[in-house]
């Protein structure tokens, strides 16, 4: 499968406010780029954490609640897909697991699954070249 993730090191949230927290953790997982001036995908990545524990939601569902197009919707929703933040179920979308805590969790297992991978064709790369 796929996945693309982004690791952003930004300083820690220095106080303690929910959305601001939220902000940054989206912020450090390359969520939330410049381009997202009506901060729709910040919108839609709350609305899927608010209903992580709740029935999948579907993207017509989202463009309803936060009165945004569908098509806005479905841009934000295939990048959280693509990033494995979101997972699709039961005909809508919902977090890939039901706490944010377990998703960051299997996030990291699966990017040491993949320096796994990456350590092991390097050496085999290095091996054939002489290094």
């Amino acid at each position: 499968m796929y996945r693309k993730i982004i690791i952003v090191q930004l300083p820690p949230p220095k106080e303690r406010d929910i959305n601001y927290e939220l902000q940054w953790l989206g912020n450090s997982l390359g969520l939330f780029g410049e381009r997202d001036r009506d901060r729709s995908c910040f919108r839609v990545f709350i609305t899927l954490v608010k209903e992580a524990k709740r029935e999948p939601l579907s993207s017509d569902q989202i463009a309803h609640q936060l009165h945004l197009s569908r098509g806005t919707v479905v841009h934000h929703i295939n990048n959280l897909l693509e990033s494995g933040i979101v997972s699709k179920e039961r005909g809508g979308y919902a977090l890939r697991m039901e706490s944010l805590q377990e998703m960051i969790t299997e996030m990291k297992r699966d990017m040491e699954k993949m320096f796994l991978r990456l350590d092991k064709v390097s050496k085999e790369i290095d091996g054939v070249l002489g290094l």
